[in-house]
């Protein structure tokens, strides 16, 4: 096998193997107690430095034990959470589906609860799955196109009999917010095929998702949501843009669909700041995480997701506005494994036979010389770009900014900077084995502070009058 190439040592390619541990740095939690003993000899001194030595260490290591302070529940299923968009060609995601639900034959339960064009988009789902190996069975549990409500179908017995017999669910896309109504009763108490669901992932299937149905994953989820520019302004409540989902991924992550595209990846922050939820995953479109035991990810399909860490952030009352400091992001591409325990990160084997990069080594030598400048950071996969390029490049941080461009072409208005930056835990890997330019970015430093941009924005060119000459005769 060909050793990694580091772009800060080129020049040795005698085949060295990286350990992908990760380089997060962890905060404490106060949960050790400690004490020093004073005396009049030499050994108060070392006594001292010995005892904050043990602190520094239960600082740096707070986090991976925080994680695990709080056990992740037994399970033996999967979850297959899509970002939305997936291609019904893309024969990756349902030979996955089907391989995780048990091989060739298995049967896999379609929920079309989410959806507008239940008839349909179930049919499309299910033909996919059979060219896939798998057989499928449509539960008749649909706020349209169906005979009887949604919550009376989430109670009959022979639907959940179907669920039963089934190794695989997979839950449409849609609104999440008719996913959740129709698995609950009129007195929010749980109906009786939300809780067939839990029981076929508790006992080794697989419950996959796309869209809204990969946004109920999570404990926390958006119900109703704005604009990502306005929920940015306005920020959200419980009970209204945010809502209760399925629970099913572990309760300190936060899931996030159409992540990239869509720029997501801010209101993701707004939510699980508003919410006390300190990690958060978002998957772009068609592309998908699959969890296994708990924790263990694996990135397939088209591009990856971002993984969101607000452990360390911090956040300023005072200025009446969101913003936060020291967020830390890392993204996944194609291939990438990644541990919601641990936060260790391992790169695809086409990224770890290629590039590594370090912009701390004396001998890095980065492809990117330009100031990096986003106008909009929310744009179709502005934010992963930006990473990409941060990774790879002689420039120390990267700016963008989020506000209303067709306002501000008329008038100031308000928005904000996402500000960027690399530190000593920086890295990131790379790769053309896929047909383009690939990355794996980890560990990148983002601050947010509301801003003012005072309109109009700009004005129509206008050149200047040129004086004309004048000549005097000799």
């Amino acid at each position: 096998m060909l050793g990694q190439i580091s772009r800060s040592s080129r020049q040795n390619s005698q085949g060295e193997t990286w350990m992908c541990r990760s380089s997060w740095s962890f905060t404490n939690r106060g949960d050790s107690e400690s004490s020093i003993v004073q005396s009049s000899s030499g050994t108060a001194f070392w006594a001292s430095w010995t005892a904050f030595c043990v602190l520094l260490l239960a600082l740096c290591d707070a986090n991976l034990r925080d994680l695990r302070a709080a056990e992740i529940p037994e399970t033996v299923g999967s979850l297959m959470i899509i970002g939305g968009s997936e291609r019904f060609d893309q024969r990756e995601y349902w030979e996955e589906i089907v391989r995780l639900s048990g091989g060739p034959g298995s049967r896999i339960a379609i929920l079309p609860l989410a959806t507008y064009d239940p008839i349909r988009k179930s049919k499309w789902v299910a033909e996919a799955i059979e060219a896939a190996g798998g057989e499928t069975v449509t539960l008749p549990v649909a706020w349209r196109q169906m005979s009887r409500s949604p919550r009376e179908a989430a109670a009959d017995p022979d639907v959940l009999a179907l669920v039963r017999e089934s190794s695989g669910i997979y839950i449409l896309g849609g609104s999440q917010d008719r996913i959740i109504r129709g698995l609950h009763g009129e007195d929010g108490e749980p109906l009786p095929l939300l809780g067939a669901i839990h029981d076929l992932y508790r006992r080794g299937g697989v419950v996959a998702g796309t869209s809204a149905g990969a946004a109920v994953m999570s404990k926390v989820m958006y119900r109703s949501a704005n604009s990502v520019l306005d929920t940015l302004l306005t920020g959200v409540t419980m009970g209204r843009e945010l809502g209760n989902g399925l629970g099913l991924l572990d309760e300190r992550w936060f899931v996030e669909q159409h992540c990239l595209v869509r720029g997501r990846f801010a209101r993701s922050l707004v939510a699980m700041h508003s919410e006390g939820i300190r990690y958060g995953i978002g998957v772009d479109e068609n592309s998908a995480i699959v969890v296994r035991n708990g924790k263990d990810v694996r990135v397939l399909g088209y591009k990856g997701a971002l993984v969101m860490d607000l452990s360390q952030a911090t956040t300023e009352k005072a200025l009446g506005r969101f913003n936060l400091s020291n967020v830390r992001l890392t993204y996944l591409d194609r291939g990438d494994r990644f541990d919601l325990l641990t936060m260790e990160v391992t790169p695809s084997q086409q990224k770890l036979d290629d590039e590594f990069l370090d912009p701390n080594s004396p001998d890095f030598r980065p492809a990117h010389r330009r100031r990096l400048f986003f106008n909009d950071i929310l744009a179709n996969m502005a934010v992963a770009d930006l990473m990409g390029e941060l990774i790879d490049s002689t420039q120390q941080e990267a700016i963008g900014l989020a506000f209303d461009g067709g306002r501000a072409r008329f008038e100031a208005v308000d928005g904000f900077e996402f500000r960027f930056s690399r530190d000593e835990r920086s890295r990131g890997w790379y790769t053309e084995a896929f047909g383009g330019d690939d990355y794996t970015v980890e560990n990148i430093r983002l601050d947010i502070q509301p801003i003012r941009l005072t309109g109009p924005l700009y004005q129509n060119f206008q050149q200047a009058p040129v004086a004309e000459a004048s000549f005097t005769a000799d």
